[in-house]
């Protein structure tokens, strides 16, 4: 996953990250729906949607925070007094 990518999950909440997964799920897995059946197929893209959200947005959150130690972490110049 792009670095763009992580941002806009990020961004996003849990329920809107689920339903972009979901979707490109039945998308790309349309051609089972009929082999498995309408129902099942939606509950198993739904679960495995909540699982791949629930890591996306943890990842991200791990990686923000880790942003903000290290940009608290920096330390700054320091000034330098001239005598007069």
């Amino acid at each position: 996953m792009s670095q763009q990518e992580t941002e806009t999950v990020a961004t996003l909440t849990k329920k809107q990250v689920r339903k972009e997964i979901v979707e490109k799920l039945t998308g790309a897995l349309a051609d089972y729906k009929q082999e498995l059946g309408e129902e099942k197929l939606a509950t198993r893209v739904k679960k495995v949607s909540k699982l791949i959200s629930r890591d996306l947005l943890r990842s991200s959150k791990k990686k923000r925070t880790k942003k903000e130690v290290v940009k608290k972490t920096r330390p700054k110049a320091a000034k330098e007094k001239t005598k007069k």
